[in-house]
Order: structure tokens, then C-alpha cells, then sequence
């Protein structure tokens, strides 16, 4: 559910800026002026609106690669559901704890390597 939640806005922001070319402002950037993790987020969508994936990619790397991951995720889930195989990671990476901190990690990095480059 969250995801669905996570992926209409995105979705709904996303068209809202293609629509009329405004999207919220990021309060990290407004307050110091340095790109969160998820700043381009909203052009990332945007663009894969209207079809160019090139140009997602461009906007954010980061959001990309999770948002791709999650819709691999969704798909698993939905066939699981219909009736399909059981598709399970391996144990160890089943504790929600590791999935937290290589996300924390992942976007304390790339916000990092953002502002450094």
C-alpha cells in the first residue's frame, strides 16, 4: 500500500509539473542551497511521462534505480498474489534493518557525491 501511495504522488506530481510547469520547491535546497537525494525527483517524472527515459535518468540516478527496483518488487508481489511462484530473497537480506541502512547510506552518498561533483 505504501508504495502505491509513494508512486501516485510521484506520478501526481509528475503530471501536475508537465502540466503546468511547477513543481514544489525542495526545503533542503531553499534552506542551504546543496541537492538532496531526491531533488529532481519531480523532473525525473516528468520525463518519463512523456516518454524519455534518457533524461529521467539525467534528473536523478538515485530515485531511478529505486523506483525501478520497487516496480521489479510490485511485479513479484502481483504474480505472488495471482497464484504465481513464491519468489523470496535470501535470508539474510529479509531483515528489514539491512534494507534501512543501505538506503540511509545509498542517499547519504549520493547526495554527497552530487554536491562534491
Amino acid at each position: 500500500m505504501a508504495t502505491a501511495s509513494l508512486a501516485a504522488v510521484g506520478v501526481a506530481l509528475g503530471g501536475l509539473s508537465l502540466l503546468t510547469s511547477w513543481g514544489p520547491p525542495c526545503p533542503w535546497r531553499t534552506l542551504t542551497g546543496l541537492l538532496c537525494p531526491f531533488c529532481g525527483s519531480t523532473t525525473l517524472m516528468k520525463r518519463l511521462l512523456t516518454g524519455d527515459v534518457a533524461g529521467a535518468w539525467a534528473a536523478n540516478q538515485l530515485v531511478f534505480v529505486a523506483g525501478c527496483g520497487l516496480a521489479v518488487a510490485s511485479v513479484a508481489w502481483v504474480v505472488e498474489l495471482a497464484g504465481g511462484p513464491h519468489v523470496r530473497m535470501p535470508r539474510r537480506l529479509q531483515d528489514q534493518r539491512v534494507w534501512y541502512v543501505l538506503a540511509i547510506v545509498s542517499c547519504v552518498a549520493f547526495a554527497v557525491w552530487r554536491n562534491v561533483a
